[in-house]
């Protein structure tokens, strides 16, 4: 690594008040789109959606706890994986410290994966994990919200996913999606994230884009999150390649691009 220049404090300081002007710009911008964001209209749901749980089989309304809404992470572990993705183990990595602090704001988290609930459980104490995390085998949850294709919609290609034509293949992406509860027991669909919109759970990449060396991710990389690696083998695991293009089962992980 080619080190950066060297000033004086009083010429760092100068260069920083620039960087913080873009800085706040930056954020009064990401406040304009919040708001844009909760100015979205609402789609009802009137599917009825069933799944599995540690307790048996639940409905979408009871996901939601005693909470009105309902943060959805669209976990990557397909029926006949092994382990789930690597770029969503990472996403869940930073969501049990989270859970008490949404409970203030009236909202619950769930994980939904396609896997029997059976191998969800499996590998969920194998990482220690804490938040609920439900099976929607058997039902289009996944299909409906736009992260699980068919094997006749991967051949056919592209996928549409993230708002439009998806050049890449694979069954499962992953995604966010909130959900409302009204006071009748009306859920409605408000907003879903896609692609680098996931980054929204991140919190290490935020901490990392702060640093000289970044994220350490070359712009030309089929899969950005190639360094990731599920939090219990970092030590022996050999580089990552994007599991959905190649459809690897047994040690999946996702590009999580634009």
């Amino acid at each position: 690594m080619e080190l950066q220049r060297t000033v004086t404090r009083e010429q760092w300081l100068d260069a920083r008040l620039d960087l913080l002007a873009a800085e706040k710009d930056l954020t009064r911008h990401g406040d304009r789109v919040a708001r844009l964001r909760r100015e979205l209209p609402w789609v009802e749901i009137d599917k009825t959606y069933v799944f599995e749980g540690p307790e048996g089989r639940v409905a979408l309304g009871d996901l939601f706890g005693a909470r009105r809404q309902l943060l959805v992470q669209h976990f990557m572990l397909g029926p006949d994986w092994e382990e789930g993705c690597k770029g969503c183990s990472y996403m869940a990595d930073h969501v049990d410290g989270m859970l008490v602090h949404l409970a203030q704001r009236d909202t619950a988290f769930v994980a939904v994966s396609r896997a029997p609930y059976a191998r969800i459980e499996r590998f969920r104490r194998r990482m220690g994990w804490r938040f609920p995390w439900v099976s929607s085998h058997g039902s289009s949850f996944n299909y409906d919200f736009g992260v699980s294709f068919t094997p006749e919609q991967v051949a056919a290609g592209p996928l549409p996913y993230n708002y439009g034509e998806w050049p890449l293949s694979g069954e499962d992406w992953p995604g966010v999606s909130v959900l409302f509860r009204d006071e009748a027991g009306r859920v409605f669909h408000s907003y879903s994230t896609y692609g680098r919109g996931v980054e929204v759970m991140m919190g290490a990449y935020r901490m990392l884009d702060l640093t000289p060396l970044g994220r350490g991710e070359r712009e030309d990389a089929p899969n950005k999150m190639e360094w990731v690696r599920h939090h219990d083998r970092y030590e022996d695991a050999p580089a990552s390649r994007p599991c959905c293009a190649a459809h690897d089962r047994a040690a999946p992980d996702s590009g999580h691009r634009a």
